[in-house]
């Protein structure tokens, strides 16, 4: 009998989701599922859904909740993650320091000051996760769930050997956006999507052989099709390419978009995640408020609803029935599936799934100009990724300050003293930094200087020097 363990099970949306979806998959259905998360009251309201489901619906499939992971992880055939350290507390700090200190962010989850942060918390858990799944169930397939999707990646990736793959619906959702803006079903489009997450590139897009991208390019060139994602349409525009995820998303991993007042109005000026600061942390905040008012859950239907279009339940069904299913997956770029991008950062590509496993595609090289682009986070995540492992204080303040949004808005100096009260007001979950403080390196004060330390000049500078001599003399 199949074991599927969901470590995080009280998240709300992804929690239902993903269990009406596998308990809608034959394959799966005597399946028994461990709910792990700290606190049994939301995790009792999540199981009592689902017994509901398997009870009204005659399934076979067992479902219990614990808060023991280690209980949860023991015989398991695969691992979802869906946890949130911190909740709404810690991604409150994720958002307001950052906002005070004028680095505005509409999502704060994936990259920024608060992605940064966020993984810095999820990474710290992941890496004991990892150790645990090695000694009580070794040849588990993992599925992440967890942002920053690429900062925990490379996390993964580095604490042990257990195969996984992180999981996004950017490719699907955008895939709906190109198909209703080239005037095709989504079905008809073959495409090739690769990059990093929430960076995937649609390299190509064809119909019957047709290439689409004139149709898009040209669409995006009127303004009611354009209003819809500026930030992508716009990305397209400069540099060729139309990639996953929202304008939000996108506007924090570039940094031309959020930096100032007039870039915000220019092209962040849409409701929720087409740009408006904080978009997702309030519509979380609204989330959580519901949930602790009752148990809306109660009166959630308890019919088998189709499969959504999460990856999950059909790459579960395609490891235990061998039948192939092909989706663009999260992994490491050990192999170089991306040639041009660092063998120890997390790639988005595609990947096949059946009885062998997970499966990534060889891409080659993407355009200089993707490449390069990409490389703005993932040196941010490379970082961010060293700094929580190692509890390197220093790493996470070069990690936001290698930030395209940050070092857009602040000096090195502003990032530091950010960065400071940030982790002041998160230690309880990183525990990795504890006892540690980045250096204060507060301004030199250059003004009253009149003797210059006498040095060997650089020669450009000597002689820049000698003309200013002359020029006085």
């Amino acid at each position: 009998m199949t074991k599927i363990a969901l470590i995080g099970a009280g998240s709300i949306i992804f929690s239902t989701t993903l269990l009406n979806d596998m308990l809608s998959t034959p394959a799966l259905n005597d399946a028994t599922y461990a709910l792990m998360g700290p606190t049994m009251w939301k995790l009792e309201k999540v199981e009592g859904w689902a017994k509901s489901v398997i009870t009204k619906n005659n399934l076979k499939a067992n479902v219990y909740a614990t808060t023991d992971r280690r209980d949860a992880l023991k015989d398991a055939d695969y691992v979802l993650a869906l946890f949130q350290i911190g909740g709404m507390e810690a991604y409150k700090h994720d958002y307001m320091i950052p906002l005070k200190h004028g680095v505005d962010q509409c999502l704060g989850q994936c990259v920024g000051p608060g992605g940064v942060f966020r993984g810095a918390r999820s990474i710290a858990v992941f890496q004991s996760i990892i150790k645990d799944m090695e000694e009580l169930c070794p040849n588990a397939v993992l599925l992440n769930y967890v942002n920053p999707m690429a900062i925990n990646s490379i996390g993964l990736g580095k604490s042990g050997k257990i195969p996984f793959v992180g999981l996004c619906h950017g490719v699907q959702t955008t895939l709906d956006m190109i198909a209703g803006y080239t005037d095709c079903k989504k079905s008809e489009i073959d495409f090739l999507c690769a990059g990093i997450n929430h960076m995937g590139w649609f390299l190509k897009i064809e119909k019957d052989g047709q290439d689409l991208y004139p149709m898009l390019k040209e669409n995006f060139e009127k303004p009611e099709y354009y209003i819809n994602e500026k930030v992508r349409g716009e990305a397209m525009r400069q540099f060729g390419y139309f990639m996953t995820e929202s304008t939000g998303h996108l506007s924090e991993y570039l940094p031309w978009f959020r930096k100032n007042q007039k870039a915000l109005d220019l092209y962040c000026d849409q409701p929720g995640f087409g740009g408006q600061s904080g978009a997702y942390y309030y519509y979380c905040e609204m989330i959580a408020e519901k949930f602790a008012k009752g148990n809306f859950l109660r009166l959630a239907a308890d019919d088998l609803k189709p499969r959504s279009k999460d990856y999950g339940s059909y790459v579960l069904e395609a490891l235990e029935t061998g039948v192939p299913f092909q989706l663009n997956g999260n992994v490491m770029n050990t192999n170089g599936y991306i040639e041009n991008l660092p063998k120890d950062c997390c790639v988005e590509v595609p990947v096949f799934v059946d009885k062998n496993g997970l499966q990534p595609v060889h891409v080659g090289k993407l355009p200089t100009q993707l490449a390069a682009l990409n490389m703005m986070n993932i040196n941010v995540q490379l970082m961010a990724s060293e700094a929580a492992m190692e509890g390197d204080v220093e790493k996470l303040v070069m990690a936001v300050a290698l930030d395209p949004l940050t070092s857009a808005v602040q000096t090195l100096q502003e990032t530091r003293v950010m960065v400071s009260e940030m982790l002041e007001a998160q230690r309880e979950w990183l525990p990795q930094f504890e006892g540690k403080t980045p250096l204060p390196l507060g301004k030199i004060d250059t003004d009253n200087v009149k003797n210059p330390a006498q040095v060997p000049l650089d020669p450009a500078l000597a002689v820049a020097n000698l003309f200013g001599e002359m020029a006085e003399a």
